[in-house]
């Protein structure tokens, strides 16, 4: 005799409410924080393809860097969203940590590098000068910035970490060459990348306040991709969505039937949108998020001319990774 242990699979306190309005300036100033931290890591990680070594990871508490290099020790700085710290390790041993509270980003610039020094690192950064925002300020003279919200920075986060997990599961059906699922500072979206091999023609460039040398090394190569973004940045899509684009971008996506029916094309972004508040009210979020995102995938491949049966993993070759156990239950074992 069995206990019954049957789960559901949907959570609707694990998909938060998260309207942009609703934090907006805290929002912006902590795009500004990740990008302090993250251009620690531009300025000390051996180069990467497509700038992969620059980029924050979600984690159980927020976002980190994860290990980086220096001399014969590392060191990670993590955003911590649970406790509203920053927190930066050695590999020594030596912790410091910073609260995460309203003040400038000036204010946080200088007390993060002050943390740096303090543990051995070099404080330099040298760019100080945000990327990919309108009207950049220095960071050491950034008065503008200055607002925290904790409840909805954990918010944030905890819709990371929905992305994150079914970003995971979706890059885990391709066998070809594919980013890991990371947090691009610059942007500010959690992004997975496929690749089908072939080069790419030069990017326009474009995007503001990023060198279009920088733009060509990230757009080098033909690419599928797909992420999460919470809507800022004063584009013409003002709320948290998933989205997916490829580039170069193939004749027919624009008129391309696509799933679910949530989602659509925006002729502005050149990229597929399903709102995150769709999402949110779906009775069954994963099937509607992965359905996207395997329809954008088959739809820009088909397009595009990608070699499928060379760079997917076959659905009988998936491994079991316990979805089906989420769904039922562990047996419990129980007397006989």
């Amino acid at each position: 005799m069995s206990a019954d242990t049957t789960r559901t699979t949907h959570d609707p306190a694990a998909w938060p409410f998260l309207p942009l309005e609703a934090w907006e300036p805290a929002c912006d100033t902590l795009h500004l924080w990740t990008q302090i931290v993250g251009k620690t890591r531009l300025a000390l990680a051996p180069m990467q393809n497509h700038w992969w070594q620059v980029t924050l990871y979600v984690t159980a508490r927020g976002l980190s860097t994860s290990p980086v290099p220096y001399d014969d020790l590392t060191f990670e700085t993590d955003f911590d969203f649970v406790d509203h710290r920053l927190v930066v390790r050695t590999s020594d041993g030596r912790q410091e940590a910073l609260p995460l509270e309203p003040q400038t980003v000036a204010q946080f610039y200088r007390r993060y590098l002050d943390t740096l020094r303090s543990l051995g690192v070099p404080a330099q950064i040298p760019h100080p000068k945000p990327n990919e925002v309108l009207n950049p300020v220095r960071f050491d003279a950034d008065t503008i910035h200055a607002s925290y919200d904790a409840g909805a920075a954990q918010r944030f986060w905890r819709a990371l970490v929905q992305a994150d997990r079914l970003l995971k599961e979706f890059r885990g059906r391709f066998i070809g060459k594919c980013s890991p699922v990371h947090f691009f500072w610059g942007s500010f979206d959690l992004a997975c990348t496929r690749f089908n091999g072939r080069p790419a023609p030069p990017h326009p460039g474009g995007i503001p306040n990023l060198p279009d040398w920088a733009t060509r090394e990230a757009y080098s190569h033909e690419c599928i991709s797909a992420g999460w973004w919470p809507g800022n940045g004063g584009g013409p899509v003002r709320e948290p969505a998933f989205y997916a684009y490829a580039y170069p971008e193939p004749a027919g996506c624009p008129q391309a039937a696509i799933r679910p029916a949530e989602a659509s094309y925006h002729p502005v972004l050149r990229e597929w949108i399903l709102p995150y508040e769709a999402v949110r009210r779906s009775s069954s979020p994963d099937t509607l998020v992965l359905d996207f995102l395997e329809s954008i995938y088959e739809t820009a491949a088909r397009l595009g001319g990608w070699d499928r049966a060379a760079l997917e993993r076959k659905a009988s070759a998936r491994p079991d990774n316990g979805r089906a156990r989420r769904a039922t239950g562990p047996a419990a074992p129980g007397p006989d």
